[in-house]
């Protein structure tokens, strides 16, 4: 049997939907995720990146929401989230392939 060799490489698009979490939760203010959706449709839209239905990006953002929280890079406080800058600055240079501090 034939193995075969993947010669060319894959590079991984940009996730959008976490750039704009992020960009709306830099901002030092709190918000419900009713709010925040409602700002990172906004800026999608804004951005003609916003594909595949409403529902699904509701649930894509917040399952991306999620992950930053359980990374540290947000805090929830009930029903609350704010963002931690630092952290935040920090998930989406890893997000982007980049590490903070190390060439």
């Amino acid at each position: 049997m034939a193995i075969l060799k993947k010669n060319a490489f894959s590079r991984r698009v940009p996730d959008l939907v976490t750039e704009e979490l992020v960009a709306v939760l830099s901002r030092r203010s709190s918000f419900e995720f009713k709010q925040l959706f409602d700002i990172v449709h906004e800026n999608l839209r804004a951005r003609n990146a916003a594909s595949g239905g409403e529902e699904m990006l509701r649930l894509r953002a917040y399952e991306k929401l999620q992950n930053l929280v359980a990374r540290g890079a947000v805090r929830k406080n009930g029903k609350k989230y704010k963002g931690l800058p630092s952290a935040l600055a920090n998930a989406i240079a890893q997000q982007n392939g980049h590490l903070a501090g190390v060439r």
